[in-house]
This record gives structure tokens, C-alpha cells and sequence, in this order.
């Protein structure tokens, strides 16, 4: 089976989409109760930066202030357009057809009062997909987890859960979006995975600010390296309440947003622009660093945008110290982190196509696992398959 998977992440300034085959154990396998492995082999995928107009109002939305609704459903329309035209592109261009798309789409709402996720709001008309591709499109991937009780997040956590099946010291997967999450998989122990804080969010924002142009990040880690570290800022961010929390925990930049930001500043007018991008990166490392050593993690395998940003990933060594090693999903499991998230979606359309949930009760807080999201159908009737009674114990990433 070959998904396409396309996920808009809290950084908002791009599509990933990937077209990912999938095979699983045969049904009539000799040893009918033991859980299948599943192999995932990734065959294209790319990057799509979004229209300069859809990102930038797809960036006001992510602000905490009232909007019109006619923001809202232009961006629904515009960014699910986009998607169906990333689709479309990609399997023009590598004469591969797919059966079945995974939207994402860009999360514009994840509200959280109390520890609880109270709503999720994910933007991007899947019927704009479903009828230029003309195949099953499933969207909206969070909302019945938080239903049942759940945080709705870490999505990552269950292909993180079956990459790290098996390992036998407690391992990290991290992804650096524009918000930083681990999943630790340990030997004898639940899977646990949560939102850590920011990673590229409020660095971004620094970003922007400093050059301004509004699409501007940090590339490289090279505004930050003209910065140091300042320690009475960095101290004055890491008051945030949010850091203390136990998970399951769930945040995004309906907390971590400009006016955040700007607060913080204000209580430091002395300090300078590039000393200020410094301290937000090494307040990403900081907080990551905390959290692995929090659950004695020994080895951190890492993805996202953050991980091409160097003094991002020096810094988070430093924190890391001899505790733990600090690797990428390209070196480890030969899956481009850029893609790693599109995968990811991939894989939960395959779970779900299969009658099987996409979510983890340790992970999410849930009172059960879940079937993740809602189908809209292709040019044809659905018609999904008899469902699966096993859950993959693995997946294995094969070239």
C-alpha cells in the first residue's frame, strides 16, 4: 500500500509531504498470534513552501487575538489546495500513484486549560485532496484522542514507539519543530512522550525581529552564534510554569507566541538582539536536556528543522553532556529527518485504513487508544478493508 503523507508543522512555513509503501505480515502467517513487524519504505518526498500570502495569514492565526472567520475558512480552503497541489506535484513528478492520502493540515487551536486539551483545530479541506487526487483522504487526526481524554499529542510517539521497539537502554526520539517533543522508550517500562517546550518557535520569532523579514529563521544557528548566552534572561524563561508540569502535557504557540515573547523582553530592555537569539536556543537545549535526563535517557535521536540548525544541536550536546549521545533519525535509521513527520502521517493513515488506533494511552493521557481521524472519499465509494486484529510490534524503515 503507498500513502501520501503531508503534515504542516508549528514552524507554519512549509508543507512536507512523502509517498511512503507499506507491507505488513501476510494474514495466514504460521504464527498467526504473534504481532507482525511492518516495513516502511520512504520513495519520494520533499519540502513546499507555502504562497507568502497563506503564510502569513496562516501566521495570524497562530497569534492569541480574535480573527474573522473569513480568515478562517479562506485559509481551510487555500491550505487544502495547497496540499492536494503537493500531492498532485510530487507523484507527477516521480510517476507514482498513491491509495490513500494523510493530511495533517497546519494545527491553528490546541487549547489546554487545567492540563486538559479542551479543543484541536486543525486547518486544510481534505475534499480539496480528495478530488484532485481522486483518492481516500483521512484528516483530522487529533480530535477523537482528546474525546477520550487525551492530550491529542505527541502524534509522533507511535512511530517513535515502533522505531525504538526492542531497544534496550532508555532511548529518546526528539523532534525540533517549532515545538520540541521527546518520546522514551525504555526496557520494562511504558512509552512515554510529551511536548517539551519550544524549539524553533520563540527562536524564529528572534529571527524575525532581528532581520525584519517576516519569513526570516535562524539558518544554521548563525544569528545565534553571534550572540552569548545571558544568564539572567535565560533564568527568567525557564520560570515558565509549563516546564514543571508532569505528563502527559501538551503546549504549541497558543502559549509560545510573539506577545510571550515580547514580555520577556521587556524585562531586559539592555539586551542585545543577538544575545537574545543565543539565550532562546540555549533555553531549547536547556529544557530538552532536562526532560531526557528527567527519565535517564542514554541515547537521543533527533529530527526536524532544528537539527540543521547548528548551534541548536552543539548547544544541546553541551546540556547533554556524557549523559546521553546525540544522533539523527539519517544516521540511525536512514530516514531523512525532514520527512520523518510526513512518514509519521503515512503511517497513521496505514493504522487507521487497518481498523487499528494510532495513539497511546501512556503517551497522550487517553482513558483508551484510538482510531485516528475521519476519512473523506476519493472518486470511488469507500470500501476499507477487513480490519486487523494485531498491531505491528515494529516497523522497520527499509531501502
Amino acid at each position: 500500500m503507498i500513502i501520501a503523507g503531508l503534515m504542516a508543522g508549528t514552524s507554519a512555513d512549509a508543507l512536507d509531504v512523502a509517498l511512503v509503501e507499506f507491507s505488513d505480515a501476510p494474514a495466514d502467517s504460521p504464527r498467526e498470534n504473534e504481532e507482525p513487524e511492518l516495513a516502511m519504505r520512504l520513495l519520494a518526498s520533499r519540502e513546499v513552501p507555502f504562497a507568502n500570502d497563506l503564510g502569513r495569514d496562516i501566521l495570524r492565526l497562530l497569534e492569541p487575538h480574535e480573527v474573522a472567520l473569513q480568515l478562517v475558512s479562506s485559509v481551510d480552503a487555500r491550505l487544502g489546495q495547497a496540499c492536494a497541489e503537493a500531492v498532485a506535484g510530487l507523484c507527477a513528478e516521480t510517476g507514482i500513484s498513491c491509495d490513500l492520502v494523510a493530511s495533517h493540515g497546519q494545527t491553528v487551536r490546541h487549547d489546554v486549560a487545567g492540563g486538559k486539551v479542551t479543543s484541536t483545530l486543525q486547518l486544510g479541506q481534505p475534499s480539496w485532496i480528495a478530488e484532485t487526487t481522486g483518492v481516500p483522504v483521512l484528516s483530522d487526526v487529533r480530535s477523537r484522542d482528546v474525546a477520550a481524554g487525551g492530550q491529542g499529542a505527541p502524534l509522533v510517539s507511535i512511530l517513535d514507539h515502533l522505531l525504538l521497539s526492542g531497544s534496550q537502554t532508555p532511548t529518546a526520539m526528539l523532534n525540533l519543530g517549532g515545538i520540541a517533543n521527546i518520546t522514551v522508550v525504555a526496557p520494562g517500562r511504558e512509552t512515554i512522550a510529551f511536548d517539551t517546550g519550544p524549539a524553533n518557535a520563540l527562536i524564529d520569532l528572534m529571527a524575525r525581529r532581528i532581520t525584519g523579514d517576516p519569513h526570516s529563521i535562524d539558518r544554521d544557528g548563525a544569528l545565534a552564534s553571534q550572540g552569548r548566552v545571558d544568564g539572567p534572561f535565560l533564568e527568567d524563561l525557564l520560570t515558565e510554569p509549563y516546564y514543571a508540569l508532569p505528563a502527559p502535557k501538551s503546549t504549541g504557540k497558543e502559549l509560545f507566541h510573539s506577545a510571550y515573547l515580547e514580555r520577556h523582553l521587556q524585562n531586559h530592555p539592555e539586551l542585545d538582539q543577538h544575545d537574545a537569539i543565543a539565550t532562546l536556543t540555549a533555553l531549547t537545549a536547556r529544557t530538552v536536556a532536562q526532560a531526557c535526563r528527567a527519565y535517564g535517557v542514554s541515547e537521543v535521536v533527533a529530527s526536524g528543522g532544528g537539527t540543521r540548525n547548528r548551534t541548536l544541536m552543539t548547544r544541546l550536546r553541551e546540556e547533554l553532556d556524557s549523559g546521553a549521545s546525540l544522533s539523527t533519525t539519517d544516521e540511525i535509521f536512514g530516514l531523512p529527518e525532514g520527512a520523518k513527520e510526513a512518514c509519521l502521517m503515512a503511517l497513521i493513515g496505514w493504522l487507521s485504513w487497518h481498523g487499528l488506533p494510532a495513539t497511546l494511552p501512556s503517551v497522550t493521557g487517553a482513558a483508551h487508544g484510538t482510531l485516528a481521524g475521519r476519512f473523506t472519499p476519493g472518486h470511488r465509494p469507500l470500501r476499507l478493508p477487513t480490519p486487523l486484529h494485531l498491531m505491528p510490534s515494529r516497523l522497520r524503515v527499509i531501502g
